[in-house]
């Protein structure tokens, strides 16, 4: 299922995407007593969604939207906290990074001993479609990291590699938009990474009962339809389970928090000289079989 949070008629809405169709349906039509927070709605867990499935089936035609007609937001928005993150987690982009000269961190070795976390702020958070506010960027040094977020479903603390997956609600696609002279600025990297709009995510959460193996899921990047990014999830140093063992040893994962897992190699401070984005670039990011972001930068 592709659970979507979307305006229409100046309300906010839960839906379900049909892809195939270029349709949604609105649950706040046809399943009513549903909860309209996309976080209050993970939290049902599989009841919810047993309860959208029937909605959705049963649906008329005054339920279904077409999907140029709505607005598509983050699919959690409004956020429930600020995601988690996860730096130089591929192999490549490791070393890309700490060659690039705007890691203040790494040490002497590019590959991270244990997984580098990190939070954006709630604020980054935007749509899939929204543009990337890069004016904020006073050191126009913006760059675009296509990444697989994570979407937590049943929460907790202490969970361990071998049941990370039975807490793992759906996936969803961003990009873990960053100043760079920020990021290297100020060593630890909440502002570099937490503009406001750094953060765009979407289209939907693909449901992990639908999401087949996380690890054979294909990201891309592309700037002004230039492919910069392609990889597999099966890449990352930290897997899925790592991070959830990780996060949750001693803070406790609600349903609904986010964890953005990583950038592969590819990209703008991996270049000689680095290619930074710039007024009217449009970068999408694509990974099968979630779905496509683009965004405009301004």
């Amino acid at each position: 299922m592709r659970l979507a949070t979307f305006s229409h008629d100046g309300q906010l809405r839960l839906g379900v995407i049909d892809p195939a169709a270029g349709t949604l349906t609105d649950l706040s039509v046809a399943a009513p007593d549903l909860p309209g927070d996309m976080n209050a709605f993970i939290a049902l867990g599989a009841d919810g969604l047993a309860a959208a499935q029937k909605a959705v089936d049963s649906a008329g035609d005054e339920a279904r939207l077409a999907l140029d007609a709505v607005t598509l937001h983050a699919p959690n928005w409004p956020p429930l906290r600020d995601p988690f993150a996860v730096g130089r987690n591929y192999h490549e982009h490791a070393q890309e990074f700490h060659d690039s000269g705007f890691d203040a961190t790494s040490g002497a070795t590019a590959v991270p001993d244990h997984p580098i976390i990190f939070t954006k702020a709630t604020t980054s958070v935007s749509g899939p479609f929204d543009p990337i506010p890069a004016h904020l960027d006073q050191t126009n040094t913006t760059d675009y990291e296509g990444e697989l977020a994570v979407i937590i479903g049943p929460g907790g603390r202490g969970i361990s590699k071998d049941n990370a997956f039975d807490h793992v609600y759906g996936y969803t696609v961003s990009n873990d938009v960053t100043a760079r002279t920020l990021q290297h600025q100020h060593k630890q990297w909440t502002i570099g990474k937490g503009l406001d709009g750094y953060c765009p995510m979407g289209p939907a959460i693909l449901t992990a009962d639908e999401a087949g193996d996380a690890r054979e899921m294909r990201l891309r990047t592309w700037v002004n339809g230039e492919e910069r990014q392609d990889a597999k999830v099966a890449d990352l140093i930290f897997d899925i389970p790592t991070l959830i063992e990780t996060l949750s040893e001693g803070i406790t994962l609600l349903p609904g928090d986010v964890i953005l897992t990583g950038t592969p190699v590819g990209v703008g401070i991996g270049f000689e000289p680095p290619v930074f984005l710039k007024s009217g670039d449009v970068v999408k990011v694509t990974i099968d079989p979630i779905g496509t972001i683009e965004n405009k930068v301004e």
